[in-house]
């Protein structure tokens, strides 16, 4: 059975794919399909689009990161605030339907949640000048929305 998510909670699903990425470095589709069996984890088309988007273009999001976290080299940056960031810099180059803004709200958000005392002002420091910078250059979210992604089976029963 499919329950559907809110977009707040398929973010959330799609962070946890990326920061389990970042220990396993397996494929976030196949993490989604492991953790459907052993842990029925509901699946859900728009966490998948986010996540995948984000693993395919994941250099592209590091590099991004890593110019605007000033005198942080990327492996000084928890796994957490990383797994983040790089969902929601998918979001702002990649998601046009989505406001850069909120984009930038609900990293914000999951920093607090899953995140250190102080990866919430960090990301948001992060993501406000990648916002800027997008802006500056007229690229926010000029790439197209991310396709609906097909669900693995098995995925969402």
């Amino acid at each position: 059975m499919v329950i559907a998510m809110t977009r707040r909670e398929a973010r959330d699903l799609a962070f946890v794919l990326l920061f389990e990425k970042s220990f396993t470095g397996e494929p976030v589709r196949e993490i989604l399909l492991n953790a459907g069996e052993a842990r029925d984890v509901q699946g859900d088309a728009f966490a998948l689009s986010l996540a995948e988007g984000a693993e395919e273009h994941m250099e592209e999001i590091d590099r991004m990161i890593s110019a605007h976290s000033h005198r942080w080299a990327k492996g000084r940056i928890s796994r957490v605030a990383l797994a983040v960031m790089r969902l929601a810099v998918y979001e702002m180059l990649y998601a046009a339907d989505i406001p850069v803004s909120v984009s930038i709200n609900e990293a914000v958000e999951l920093a607090k949640k899953y995140g250190g005392d102080e990866d919430s002002a960090f990301i948001n420091g992060v993501l406000g000048g990648i916002s800027r910078q997008l802006a500056a250059d007229g690229e926010s979210a000029a790439g197209t929305a991310a396709p609906d992604a097909e669900m693995p089976a098995g995925a969402m029963e």
